[in-house]
């Protein structure tokens, strides 16, 4: 996945269109990741003990990869990614537009 925790990223459709927000996690099996603050949903909680109260809690949901953009640190737009080797043959990911190293 191009996509890693901790990477800014723009979201490009859906509900949250145009919010930025942070990874919080990346689950490629299923080809989503999980953004800070972005899909909010409503959830009910059952009551665990008799006596209690059930509650209303927001919880983030994951959304598709093809549906974000990563923002680059150094130019600061929303870009593609692509790859390149060092010397050592390491795969690197870099900013389509500047060529700054992600």
């Amino acid at each position: 996945m191009k996509i890693q925790k901790n990477d800014q990223v723009l979201i490009t459709r859906g509900k949250d269109k145009g919010k930025k927000g942070k990874v919080l996690r990346g689950l490629p099996k299923k080809n989503q990741i999980l953004v800070e603050n972005i899909n909010i949903k409503k959830v009910r909680k059952k009551p665990k003990k008799s006596g209690e109260k059930g509650q209303t809690v927001e919880i983030a949901f994951p959304i598709y990869v093809s549906n974000v953009k990563l923002i680059c640190p150094k130019c600061g737009k929303p870009v593609k990614i692509g790859y390149s080797k060092t010397k050592d043959k390491a795969k690197i990911r870099i900013c389509k537009k500047c060529g700054a190293e992600l």
